[in-house]
C-alpha cells in the first residue's frame, strides 16, 4: 500500500513496516528498507525488537535494508545524515568490521543484530565485500558472526 509522502507501507504479523522509501531517513524514521515503525524519539533511527527480516541472500538483504542509506551502488550519501560509501572501501578488508557494525550499529546506523540471523549477517557482509568494486575473498561465516554477538 502507498502511504503518506509516497512511503510504501505494509503490515506483517501485526507490525507496520516501511518499504524502501527515500524519504524515510529525512523523516527520522531510519533508513532500513523494512524497519518497523513505532512511537519513539523521531530523531533516532528505530528498529523494533522482536521483528525479523525475511529476506535471504546478500543481494536481497542489501536491497531491503542497506541501500536506503548506502545507495544502490554502495556510493553512500550525505544529506539528512552521513551514510558512508561501501564502494571501494578499504575498511571492509576485515570481515569482522562490517559484521560488527551490522550487529551492533555505529554512530547513526542502527543495530540489526536482533533482526538478522548469523547467516543473514554473513550473507550481506560477504555481498558488500565482493561487490561495489570490493574484491575481498575471505568470506565470513555464521559461526564467526555468532562470536561477534
Amino acid at each position: 500500500m502507498r502511504g503518506v509522502l509516497g512511503v510504501d507501507v505494509r503490515m506483517h504479523k501485526g507490525t507496520l513496516y516501511l518499504r524502501r522509501a527515500a524519504t524515510a531517513g529525512l523523516l527520522g524514521l531510519g533508513c532500513a528498507g523494512s524497519a518497523p515503525l513505532y512511537a519513539a524519539d523521531p530523531t533516532q533511527p528505530q528498529i523494533s525488537e522482536g521483528s525479523a527480516f525475511e529476506e535471504q541472500g546478500g543481494a536481497q538483504l542489501y536491497q531491503a535494508i542497506c541501500q536506503g542509506c548506502h545507495m544502490s551502488e554502495g556510493q553512500g550519501a550525505i544529506g539528512a545524515g552521513m551514510y558512508p560509501a561501501l564502494r571501494q572501501n578499504p575498511r571492509l578488508g576485515s570481515a569482522a568490521y562490517p559484521a560488527y557494525n551490522v550487529l551492533h550499529g555505529r554512530n547513526g546506523m542502527p543495530a540489526f543484530g536482533k533482526q538478522l540471523s548469523d547467516v543473514q549477517v554473513a550473507d550481506v557482509v560477504n555481498y558488500v565485500r565482493t561487490h561495489f568494486d570490493n574484491h575481498f575473498t575471505d568470506a565470513i561465516g555464521a559461526a564467526d558472526v555468532s562470536k561477534l554477538r
